[in-house]
């Protein structure tokens, strides 16, 4: 699935998207919260548990995503997105199979020349003896399971080399390291993030139906989620978003076809069946 950055503004608070990008043969859908963010933001990343599901029915064009992005983006360059993501995906046309991968990114310029998916470029560093490499298969519970499988993500902005680093955990396991992506690969970004998005993604051809969001069902207690979700101080703390709405505010591009719940005491339920062609 291409990404690509966005921002919206009302003059006071700003919205920093980095989403699937949609293009003439190519629809994208998303059911995501994203922080409530100015210019002036100062972000050092988040930390969550995300269920992760399997879609063996998937199909080349199709995707299904889960991800964390964290981004920043300077006033008057609005086309200059720097952004991280992690999560999982379900995207056969790059993987070549329709199983669960764990999945990261990264951008300096909102997708347009810089970045890749995973380690198919120079960029991410994975360290010795991590628990997984970006790639890897992750297992998952099918939309007919209500046992999910979650595993918690961080991103950290160290204080002492300025890199971002990710910390993986699996099952309730403790997190360990994964890799960094030096600090070196940013403009903006090297400093601190004024934006983070949690939340499903989708994409498929046009005039296809598009693929089930999540776990495929509707936001509920057996649905996908992302749980004990939080901030990142600057000393690597976690801390609790504002409540919503002032902390978060949602975004579902087609609510016929995906949803998401309310963000309450730091989590969200969300998905859908898809089935949408537009």
């Amino acid at each position: 699935m291409r990404f690509r950055g966005e921002m919206s503004s009302n003059g006071s608070s700003l919205s920093i998207k980095v989403e699937p990008q949609e293009s003439s043969t190519s629809i994208a859908h998303k059911a995501i919260y994203i922080s409530s963010s100015s210019y002036d933001s100062v972000l050092y990343g988040t930390m969550t548990t995300l269920s992760v599901h399997e879609f063996p029915t998937t199909k080349k064009g199709q995707d299904i995503e889960a991800t964390v992005a964290v981004s920043n983006f300077q006033e008057g360059h609005t086309d200059n997105v720097n952004a991280i993501h992690a999560g999982w995906a379900i995207e056969p046309s790059f993987y070549g199979d329709n199983k669960t991968h764990f999945s990261v990114r990264w951008t300096a310029d909102g997708y347009k020349s810089t970045g890749c998916i995973d380690l198919k470029c120079d960029g991410f560093v994975p360290v010795n003896y991590a628990p997984i490499t970006p790639g890897d298969i992750l297992e998952g519970k099918s939309k007919i399971s209500v046992k999910i499988f979650k595993r918690p993500s961080m991103f950290v902005q160290k204080k002492d080399d300025g890199d971002w680093w990710l910390y993986f955990g699996h099952d309730g396991g403790s997190i360990t390291p994964v890799g960094f992506w030096p600090k070196t690969l940013f403009n903006n970004l090297a400093g601190h993030a004024n934006t983070i998005t949690w939340g499903g993604y989708t994409g498929s051809n046009v005039g296809d139906s598009s693929p089930p969001m999540g776990n495929g069902q509707w936001p509920g207690e057996n649905s996908a989620s992302f749980q004990d979700i939080q901030f990142v101080d600057s000393n690597g703390s976690g801390y609790a978003p504002a409540p919503w709405p002032g902390g978060v505010h949602s975004d579902v591009t087609h609510k016929k076809c995906y949803q998401i719940s309310v963000f309450t005491n730091g989590m969200f339920h969300y998905g859908g069946p898809g089935g949408c062609t537009d």
